[in-house]
């Protein structure tokens, strides 16, 4: 079975208050970017076990510690499903902020129901997901989606950028997600995300924040001027994904327009149609 296992960014992400279990609240929307995705192949084997596979972009974790393997051996220990062969074709850039790897994860989740017919309903994979991590339950659904709590608490959100350009900007270095927190003072808004979204996009560069964007772009300048690159070459909005260090930004032309389409590709390889 071969999945493609897209990426996400996020629209705005508040981050509320911390909790007794370390963990933080937080509020932020994610939205699924189709065209950059991991591709995960995995099929049945005789032998027990996982076999495991990694090609393309290189990352920064030790095979054994990749999350495909921790998701098939979630599944092995709930549901006593054995013999499997992953293949992982790498593509997202890794420690992103684009939840690439939660993304593979959930695809062998799926996969592994799939072909041992487990027949696990929403709620079961998104159980099985948001044990992995934070984000990872989101690509159960994989549609727009307003995420609470550490993340995993979910609610559609009626948001359509089609017809905009998205384009991503990965800078060389890296931000960890304890560094990122490390960073941040929790704020409650007077003004919800979800009430903020509601406005204009054009309206949003005043108002949809990432509250990681302060202290990483203080300690990470690269960052910063990446986010201000996009701004510079017209982008209606522009912001730093998850806890970073990928910046991204929505242009309201199309993408299929020879002249802009050649503009934003000098800026970025990733550039996506919505």
């Amino acid at each position: 079975m071969i999945i493609e296992a897209n990426c996400k960014i996020n629209l705005g992400l508040d981050i509320l208050r911390r909790r007794p279990d370390g963990f933080h609240d937080v509020e932020t929307v994610m939205y699924p970017v189709r065209g950059l995705f991991d591709v995960v192949e995995v099929t049945r084997t005789e032998a027990s076990g996982a076999e495991f596979r990694a090609e393309g972009l290189a990352v920064d974790c030790d095979a054994a510690d990749n999350l495909c393997l921790r998701a098939f051996r979630l599944m092995h220990d709930r549901y006593g499903v054995d013999g499997v062969r992953i293949r992982l074709d790498k593509r997202v850039p890794f420690g992103a902020g684009l939840g690439g790897g939660s993304s593979d994860a959930t695809a062998v989740i799926r996969a592994v129901d799939d072909l041992f017919g487990l027949h696990l309903d929403e709620a079961e994979r998104i159980d099985c997901a948001a044990a992995l991590g934070s984000d990872t339950a989101f690509f159960v659904r994989n549609t727009p989606q307003l995420c609470t709590g550490r993340g995993e608490v979910m609610m559609p959100c009626p948001i359509d950028l089609a017809g905009m350009t998205l384009v991503i900007i990965k800078p060389d270095e890296g931000v960890s997600t304890r560094e990122a927190y490390a960073g941040v003072s929790p704020c409650v808004p007077a003004v919800s995300l979800a009430e903020r979204l509601q406005r204009p996009v054009t309206e949003w560069q005043r108002s949809v924040t990432n509250a990681f964007e302060p202290s990483v772009f203080a300690a990470h300048p690269a960052i910063r001027a990446a986010k201000e690159r996009l701004l510079a070459a017209g982008a209606v909005y522009a912001a730093m994904s998850g806890s970073g260090s990928a910046v991204f930004a929505l242009f309201d032309v199309s993408a299929s327009s020879h002249e802009k389409g050649e503009s934003l590709h000098r800026l970025s390889p990733y550039v996506f149609a919505l």
